[in-house]
């Protein structure tokens, strides 16, 4: 294997990385319906499930520490500062070349929910042009 192809193989895992790092940040907090929920509405939900925990019957008690799980979990991820800007920057040097190369689409950048003016930075086009 040459030194080019393995530079080619190298560049191609960054641009790999940079594009599912950025594609990971927008699901993460693409927003939903609803209320939203703040790290005090998750803290006193938190400890009103404790609450009941004490007197639940197995089964409550079983929905109980699952949803103690999972807000745990979302109360983790919300601490979590992510800087989309500069996931964003990664995506918009990378994008153009990863999408060429495998064949990616605006309309399919468009449906993972990147949004145009994103694109546009990167220069994708409608049509590929």
């Amino acid at each position: 294997m040459t030194n080019e192809h393995k530079q080619a193989l190298a560049l191609g895992r960054e641009q790999g990385r940079a594009v599912r790092r950025y594609l990971e940040a927008l699901e993460a907090h693409r927003p939903k319906r609803g209320r939203k929920r703040t790290p005090d509405s998750i803290n006193r939900r938190l400890a009103d499930i404790e609450a009941r925990l004490e007197t639940a019957d197995p089964l409550s008690r079983l929905q109980l520490v699952q949803e103690r799980m999972n807000l745990a979990e979302e109360l983790a991820t919300k601490s979590e500062a992510v800087d989309i800007g500069a996931l964003e920057e990664e995506f918009v040097a990378a994008a153009k070349e990863y999408g060429e190369r495998k064949g990616i689409s605006y309309g399919a950048w468009r449906e993972a929910g990147v949004d145009a003016a994103v694109l546009k930075r990167a220069e994708i086009r409608r049509g590929g042009g």
